[in-house]
């Protein structure tokens, strides 16, 4: 159809876009028949007043334009001498997913739960829009469809973002799979997700200045995102965390899981492969699990589970990995450190640069004493407004890259069908009383006992204060945007369903020593607990039932440790990191059933029944052998 033509076809909502955008990009935009698409462009660019707007069709010269122009407007900086590496800075109060400025939009006469925030939705909708208004000015907009799952698919949600920064454009790039064709064949009745962001006025540094004006704001009755005022990704690429929240919805309506997860393929004997997924709130382990060399990685963060021939089947809703870089050094991470100091192309966000290395904490290395970073010119002991000392590199400095980029990349990233799941693990930074490894006595068990009842510590990765114990749901109490009652009786019934029900584990890699606070176990132990899971899911080692669940047995984990790392495993090791401790169980117990109790109105009844009985299993376990139960004790009862 030639120019001419499309102009005398087109609806009015393409008419008003017309003097904004290209010939080029007009016929882009016109060849999606979908009137909405084109509504939501055009209602925006109404309230933002953008200079121009550009349409990314994901082709190959779209796609090197939009990254061109991330570093000629200066939101990122060519300055990294590894070609492909660039480098763009977050304002220094700009650091993280912001709590307080995240609110879910909800209309009258409906709450969720009280630990979640939430405001009116028509006042919500009158702030946010009145802060984006003119927000673009003398910018220029650009419009991104992605494919949330593999394309093609009944895993594919559509999504479209409006956004002035290019950086967050070039994100995209990286993180998520090409949407644009979707959109052309999907028709002009199919849905999809909305998000609008603008980082708002800039300063000469392209950071956000207006930052105590941030609005982070989900319209779940419009399906719509809106962001501004913040640049850092968690924040305003629309796909991450937050069209997360409306997935999560439409997964609840629908009947199946939208969840905080990795997935990963372990390596069994004989080349066997096992696909788990892995709930982890940031920061407590979750990539440097789904990056284990040897094992395949299919994703690090949002996977969408469904229930397919009676069995859980899961995708992963990315294609790239937004990683925290903090503690990424050779021997830990072996297979992101080679990606990170490689050729390619990879966007690193609040590290310390100097004379085009990059820098960040715990990377192995010595620390440059200067050079620039979030806060500008850096140097060692510079403090902030408060007068808080300036590390070389944010804690949550991060990294962004493609995972076919990474040379573990599981060949089934874009299964349209998924991958079917052996293994469901929920982990986090628990100092106190879980055991590095357990299995699950059922899936009801599993999912209450180690997914709704996990507990951890808030880290950097949120702003607000650090160590701070807090309940952190499946690892999504940030992300839900249903009642949490009904989140959990969502867990609960889909697992019910299958014939075929993944195996259940809680994982704790933070547990320390009650004497001394030191750590039981390194950061390499890890592997050894994937492995002997990869094992319980085929039933090919024993476990030791205690009142928490089923644990390795030593001689297993002393072989597993030789094969895997090459390491002497103990038996003081294994008595120092399986001892049950009672006290600090029913601790928790306490904690989980208060919170419950005090927030969430619709609790499954199942949940305190299951608590109940954990409690009970303590008690007697505790009149029996103490308050510190050797896992010995346990060898000499029923195995599993």
């Amino acid at each position: 159809m030639s120019y001419r033509e499309l102009m005398n076809t087109m609806n009015p909502y393409l008419e008003a876009l017309q003097p904004k955008l290209s010939p080029a990009d007009f016929k882009k935009l016109a060849a999606i028949d979908n009137p909405n698409v084109h509504e939501f462009i055009a209602k925006e660019s109404d309230l933002c007043q953008p200079k121009d707007i550009f349409i990314c069709s994901d082709s190959a010269e779209d796609i090197a334009h939009v990254r061109k122009q991330a570093v000629a407007v200066g939101e990122e900086q060519a300055i990294l001498t590894i070609p492909g590496h660039t480098v763009h800075f977050d304002g220094e109060h700009d650091q993280g997913r912001d709590r307080q400025a995240t609110k879910y939009l909800v209309p009258k006469g409906i709450t969720f739960s009280k630990a979640l925030n939430q405001m009116d939705r028509q006042e919500g909708l009158a702030e946010v829009r009145g802060v984006l208004r003119d927000s673009m000015q003398g910018k220029t907009m650009i419009v991104r469809f992605v494919s949330l799952g593999p394309r093609d698919s009944v895993f594919t949600i559509l999504g479209l973002q409006c956004t002035d920064s290019w950086y967050v454009a070039h994100s995209e790039n990286l993180l998520y799979r090409s949407g644009y064709d979707q959109f052309v064949k999907a028709g002009p009745k199919s849905d999809f997700l909305r998000v609008l962001h603008s980082g708002g006025k800039l300063n000469g540094d392209m950071v956000s200045v207006d930052f105590n004006k941030k609005c982070i704001y989900i319209d779940q009755m419009d399906n719509t995102i809106y962001s501004v005022n913040t640049q850092y990704a968690g924040n305003s690429v629309g796909f991450k965390k937050l069209a997360f929240r409306l997935a999560i919805r439409k997964a609840s309506s629908e009947g199946w899981l939208a969840e905080h997860m990795l997935l990963m393929g372990v390596f069994g004997p004989s080349g066997r492969k096992t696909y788990f997924a892995g709930a982890f709130p940031s920061a407590c382990g979750k990539t440097s699990t789904a990056m284990l060399p040897g094992e395949s990685i299919l994703g690090d963060d949002i996977a969408y589970i469904r229930d397919i021939d009676s069995a859980a089947r899961a995708v992963n809703v990315e294609s790239g990995i937004f990683g925290i870089i903090q503690d990424v050094n050779p021997k830990d991470d072996s297979l992101i450190w080679k990606s990170l100091t490689n050729p390619g192309e990879i966007v690193f966000s609040n590290i310390l640069v100097k004379d085009g290395k990059p820098y960040w904490l715990g990377m192995g290395q010595e620390v440059p004493k200067d050079g620039c970073n979030y806060t500008g010119t850096w140097y060692e002991g510079k403090k902030d407004e408060t007068g808080a000392e300036i590390p070389a590199a944010n804690k949550n400095a991060r990294y962004a890259v493609a995972l076919k980029a990474m040379e573990n990349v599981d060949p089934e990233l874009d299964n349209p069908h998924g991958v079917e799941l052996g293994g469901i693990l929920y982990g986090g930074r628990d100092t106190k009383a879980y055991v590095p490894v357990q299995q699950s006595f059922s899936w009801d068990h599993g999912i209450i006992a180690y997914g709704a009842s996990l507990e951890t510590e808030t880290t950097f990765a949120t702003i607000g204060k650090e160590g701070v114990p807090e309940i952190n749901m499946m690892s999504i109490q940030d992300f839900i945007s249903i009642p949490m009652g009904k989140n959990v009786q969502n867990n609960l019934d889909f697992g019910r369903k299958l014939k075929k029900q993944p195996v259940v584990f809680g994982v704790n890699y933070f547990l320390k020593e009650v004497a001394n606070g030191k750590y039981v176990n390194s950061p390499q132990d890890k592997h050894v607990w994937i492995k002997w899971m990869e094992l319980r899911v085929h039933k090919e080692v024993g476990a030791l039932k205690t009142p928490t669940g089923y644990i390795p047995k030593y001689e297993d984990l002393k072989k597993l440790f030789k094969q895997v790392l090459n390491k002497n495993y103990t038996k003081e090791d294994y008595n120092k990191q399986f001892t049950i401790r009672v006290p600090e169980n029913l601790a928790k117990i306490e904690r989980v059933q208060r919170f419950y109790q005090e927030n969430v109105t619709d609790t499954p009844l199942e949940m305190f029944g299951v608590l109940y009985l954990q409690r009970e299993r303590l008690m007697a376990a505790k009149e029996k052998y103490g308050d510190y139960i050797s896992p010995e004790n346990f060898e000499k009862e029923a195995e599993a």
